[in-house]
């Protein structure tokens, strides 16, 4: 993409997450005003790739909007959660609907709010996922995601929030502005993995925060965490646990070695066990994967190949993230082993 083009569109998205975010805490900030979390908490549609909460309902009427008006200007395609792939352009009465991908515009993918069930019930930030990749003839994959961004979205008691982006191959950034005046906020910084490889005083999740897919995970968690023990004299009583119900989120714990690793092995084992469950979708975690891998993190799929997949609505997806490269290599013999331990 024409380095120009690129940064109109850098540009254009971060205002569109300005805007969602502003959206969304508006909802948050009135039910907590009211005492009613109910309204931002209640399903209000089914869309392409996971419901749509009260929360979610003003973010994708702003996201819409941004469509419409952008496509005025230029030919775009948008992927979201709940429409899947749309195509606009301008036309002579305004914005048009196109036939697909190849009219020389960007390809955009974007949750409004990764984190949903976090953040309608005030608990924990929540996080707008962007990714940007060029044009082209057909619908793109996370191979070809060229900038991510991350907006956060954060609860009703925040003083602040963090932006943070990469472009393929480039650093990973981090900037923090104020929501108040008067609000401290640090200076903008690169952020960049340690080369820490330690087994134990750390966070190791292993997501399971689905109660169908629990048992099938711990038990994994369980073979894995004892090899640790065995293996590395691991202190497994210091392997901290969190289920952080947001991809964008863990890969940010990941990213910042707050997070040591992270496997999300839902779709994974449920392909194993011959049955569906509700997974991590593309949308999810497409801008932050390219913010991972430019901090150097390593983030692969179950089996340690590389993770690419058909940026959509409906693609299970699984993965597991290492805060650096000696982690992985430390660790993954040990993960390998307690995933082939499962029938």
């Amino acid at each position: 993409m024409d380095k120009l083009i690129a940064a109109r569109w850098k540009a254009s998205t971060a205002r569109l997450a300005d805007a969602m975010r502003m959206a969304a805490r508006a909802e948050l900030l009135g039910a907590r005003e009211s005492g009613d979390f109910s309204r931002v908490a209640r399903p209000v549609a089914q869309g392409v790739g996971d419901l749509t909460y009260g929360i979610d309902a003003p973010t994708e009427e702003v996201l819409t909007q941004w469509l419409l008006e952008e496509a005025r200007h230029g030919p775009l395609s948008l992927l979201t959660e709940d429409a899947g792939w749309r195509h606009f352009g301008p036309g002579s009465a305004g914005p048009q609907a196109l036939s697909g991908f190849d009219h020389g515009g960007p390809r955009i993918a974007v949750d409004p709010i990764d984190g949903t069930r976090n953040l309608m019930t005030d608990l924990r930030s929540a996080w707008s996922v962007i990714a940007i990749c060029g044009p082209g003839e057909g619908e793109p994959r996370q191979s070809d995601v060229l900038h991510g961004l991350l907006s956060e979205i954060p609860t009703s008691r925040a003083g602040s929030w963090q932006r943070i982006r990469a472009d393929k191959g480039g650093a990973c950034e981090l900037e923090e502005f104020a929501l108040h005046p008067g609000h401290p906020v640090r200076a903008p910084r690169v952020l960049s993995a340690d080369a820490d490889d330690r087994v134990d005083h750390g966070y190791f999740p292993f997501f399971k925060y689905m109660a169908d897919m629990r048992l099938m995970i711990g038990e994994v968690e369980t073979k894995f965490l004892a090899r640790l023990e065995q293996h590395e004299r691991a202190d497994v009583r210091n392997c901290y646990d969190d289920q952080y119900i947001c991809n964008a989120g863990q890969l940010i714990c990941l990213i910042e070695g707050k997070y040591r690793m992270i496997a999300e092995l839902r779709a994974f084992l449920a392909q194993r066990r011959g049955r569906p469950t509700l997974t991590t979708k593309p949308y999810d975690i497409a801008g932050a994967l390219i913010c991972a891998q430019a901090a150097g993190c390593i983030v692969t799929d179950p089996q340690g190949l590389p993770l690419d997949f058909p940026l959509d609505a409906k693609t299970p997806v699984s993965f597991v993230g290492w805060h650096n490269p000696s982690t992985q290599q430390r660790l993954r013999p040990h993960l390998d082993a307690a995933l082939a331990a499962i029938p």
